[in-house]
């Protein structure tokens, strides 16, 4: 089915159509589809091993080929006959379990057991794992790939930048001196301990029936240990068993991830932020580009539109994940639909990141740093530099040191000469003096240098 882009009702699908090719197989609605395919066979398949239940003997390796290649060779015409189903089901759950008794009639064998595909399942069994699969799989995608991408490349700038002495600017204002390299690298710190969090979740899942008390499964086999067998299947899945649910899985574990993944998205924002702001001063300067306009009107622009992108992307990803993650873990008594809608929304929480962190990669690849401007900041900020003397003047146990810093510089422009006539009239050991003398606001870096190179 061919997309027309210009008509699409969401950018993910427009404007940002290729941005999201790798994730597309993932979380679109064939994703989902090939993900209930996938949970349908594989409970099949699971309830053939069970000797207790004799009406449904162990399948044969041809048997397990046939249904091995259902998923693994499901495409996006397979999917459309699904589609076509629903049409008249109305239901997309039954549509699929429909198309599968199909494909078993293909089989002598299989055809005989066909009433064991969705056995004592209700729709949200099949939905809850594959959404959790889907989350896993895209969010797995997110990590060693794009995420993995950013990680690189600010280690590099992190290392590349330590020894470049930059003024810090806390409220806004002149501040005590960093390096350009060790804010970059606490970027990075930031994104390995939220990447941390997000590798000690693990999705659960459930496949326990109506109301998650196995009353089906029981009527049919009472002496099956149907609580071993719900575990050891969503356990196969690479999930984890949730004993404990409705009619739908709680989504706890969901809404914590998503959460975590606010948090990452928040951190590439303030980063985003920095960067925009460094360029308005001048630290970077962008590559130009053959063709590209800045502006419609004024010629001579180079607008950091890339970390302005991501901004903007990341903050649609945070909305959809904070939504996503209020809503779900509410269901109304046994089961209400409020989380299925929501749920088909998951596309872009992950497509939007990926936009924002591809962006990201486009615009610091455009970063040239410019030392000279950011040399001449320094040199007009000796001001910064009372902090060293006033520390220096309490190390000497001498009174109101903070005070007197504050007199001379609060509000007040100083340069080089005004503070060594103050540090001569100090009465502190002459190698304190020495030290502060040979002070300048470039060298007065404290860890920086080796913070960032440690990254």
């Amino acid at each position: 089915m061919k997309i027309d882009t210009l008509k699409t009702l969401s950018p993910l699908d427009g404007r940002y159509y290729e941005a999201n090719n790798d994730l597309r197989d993932i979380l679109s609605e064939y994703g989902l589809i090939h993900y209930r395919i996938k949970v349908e066979i594989e409970w099949f398949v699971h309830l053939s091993k069970q000797r207790t239940i004799p009406e449904l003997p162990k399948l044969t390796i041809k048997d397990n080929s046939y249904l091995t290649d259902l998923i693994n060779n499901f495409t996006e015409k397979e999917a459309l006959e699904i589609k076509k189903l629903e049409k008249k089901t109305n239901h997309d759950v039954k549509a699929v379990e429909y198309y599968l008794k199909e494909k078993f009639s293909k089989s002598s064998k299989l055809l005989k057991y066909v009433e064991f595909i969705h056995f004592a399942c209700t729709s949200e069994d099949i939905n809850n794992l594959a959404y959790s699969l889907m989350i896993r799989d895209s969010s797995n995608y997110l990590i060693k790939n794009d995420i993995a991408v950013i990680e690189r490349i600010l280690k590099k700038k992190s290392k590349a930048y330590a020894n470049v002495p930059m003024l810090s600017r806390t409220h806004g204002q002149t501040a005590t001196p960093t390096t350009m390299g060790k804010e970059i690298a606490n970027t990075l710190a930031r994104i390995r301990t939220i990447k941390k969090s997000i590798d000690t979740i693990k999705l659960t899942g459930k496949i326990n029936g109506a109301v998650g008390n196995y009353n089906a499964h029981l009527i049919a086999y009472p002496k099956v240990d149907w609580l071993g067998i719900s575990k050891q299947f969503v356990f196969s899945l690479g999930l984890d068993w949730n004993p404990y649910t409705t009619q739908v899985e709680p989504k706890d574990q969901i809404a914590e991830l998503f959460f975590n993944y606010v948090r990452l998205n928040n951190v590439l924002i303030d980063f985003s932020r920095d960067i925009w702001g460094y360029i308005s001063l001048g630290y970077f300067s962008q590559e130009l580009k053959e063709g590209e306009v800045g502006s419609s009107t004024m010629p001579h622009k180079i607008n950091p539109i890339d970390f302005e992108n991501a901004e903007g992307n990341l903050g649609l990803s945070n909305a959809l994940l904070t939504h996503i993650s209020n809503t779900v873990v509410i269901s109304r008594w046994q089961r209400d639909l409020s989380d299925s809608t929501v749920m088909r929304n998951i596309s872009g929480c992950f497509g939007y990141m990926s936009i924002a962190l591809k962006s990201l990669e486009r615009g610091i690849g455009k970063l040239k740093i410019n030392k000279s401007r950011i040399k001449e900041d320094l040199e007009n900020s000796w001001e910064v530099l009372t902090e060293a003397v006033q520390t220096v003047l309490r190390k000497n146990l001498i009174p109101n040191g903070y005070e007197l810093m504050k007199d001379l510089s609060r509000g007040k422009s100083i340069n080089k000469n005004d503070l060594l006539v103050l540090i001569n009239k100090l009465d502190i050991p002459e190698e304190d003096k020495l030290t502060l003398r040979k002070l300048n606001p470039s060298s007065y870096l404290g860890l920086a240098k080796k913070l960032a190179k440690d990254i």
